[in-house]
């Protein structure tokens, strides 16, 4: 009885689990990426960890407001979380800028040795890694190419682009739109989407192509419902567009990139530096086809296309 009376205070005195830290600093409002949270934490849970319990995720948003943004993420940052989770570049530019010595992981990278956020795809090098949305233009030529056969008689194309993507992609969305000879009418979308749509119509667009973008992507049910009030057909470079109301997408899935930065914040949580982990390339591209829009656009895809399609909405 003694040795069990002895032993017992030994048996909690145990320390306790180390609780982790993750800063997720946005300029999105969250209710408009909710999802990818969720995704976020059940890549936790793939890992081992209890979101809430033993690894926290702090997320601080700018709620769609740019010029907040440098705040929010000195917030983040003179948190000292373990490690910063980014979503697109405008995101990890900022956070790049502010620290140099806290782990980064981003989950929607673009050019991203262009970018200068690490020196190669096998070794990053420094303090950044993750996974990235684009393996070339390859992609958007074929956004392009699957809008054309969608909606075959478009002929001019307005491209609503939030800077800096329409650097980086220019050349892409040129080559893509003059392998379907179409003609391109290029618009920044700044924060009035409804300008910029009837901008679109003043220059005889009778398409669109929606680039990405954190202000877009925050306000993307606004830029679905502009296109179709004035029956424009469109392709987005996200899938979650498609999924409230806009006709298509060919993209990766971006909840499945912010799942798979777990296992980056896994590895450093356990002692692996960022710049010695590879940045990973999407492997699969999802095409939505809304038919619901569709029909309201008054256009009958083709049933080869829709074969072809990953999603069908009805």
């Amino acid at each position: 009885m003694l040795v069990s009376a002895l032993a017992a205070p030994l048996a909690f005195a145990q320390p306790p689990r180390r609780i982790y830290r993750i800063g997720w600093p946005a300029i999105a409002p969250r209710h408009a990426f909710e999802h990818l949270v969720a995704a976020l934490e059940q890549g936790l849970r793939d890992h081992g960890y209890v979101p809430g319990k033993d690894i926290l995720i702090e997320l601080r948003s700018a709620e769609g407001k740019m010029e907040r943004y440098p705040e929010v993420v000195q917030e983040v940052v003179q948190s000292k979380p373990d490690v910063i989770v980014t979503g697109p570049n405008a995101n990890t530019t900022a956070v790049k800028a502010a620290t140099q010595s806290i782990p980064i992981v981003f989950a929607i990278g673009t050019d991203v040795i262009g970018e200068g956020y690490v020196k190669s795809l096998a070794k990053p090098g420094g303090n950044i890694t993750g996974l990235t949305w684009d393996v070339g233009g390859g992609t958007v030529s074929k956004a392009f190419e699957l809008l054309k056969e969608a909606a075959p008689r478009i002929s001019r194309v307005a491209v609503l682009y939030e800077p800096p993507y329409h650097v980086v992609y220019r050349r892409a969305v040129e080559d893509g739109a003059s392998a379907m000879k179409v003609s391109l009418v290029w618009l920044d979308s700044a924060d009035n989407f409804e300008r910029s749509i009837v901008q679109a119509v003043q220059e005889r667009a009778n398409a669109v192509y929606v680039m990405g973008g954190p202000r877009l992507f925050g306000r993307r049910a606004e830029v679905v419902a502009l296109a179709a009030k004035h029956r424009l057909p469109a392709t987005y470079v996200n899938t979650e567009y498609v999924d409230v109301g806009g006709l298509m997408a060919y993209a990766p899935n971006i909840a499945t990139s912010f799942r798979g930065t777990a296992r980056y914040i896994d590895k450093i949580l356990k002692g692996a530096k960022p710049g010695d982990l590879p940045v990973e390339q999407p492997t699969k591209f999802d095409l939505v086809i809304n038919l619901k829009t569709a029909k309201a656009l008054g256009l009958k895809i083709p049933p080869s296309l829709l074969l072809r399609a990953d999603r069908v909405i009805e």
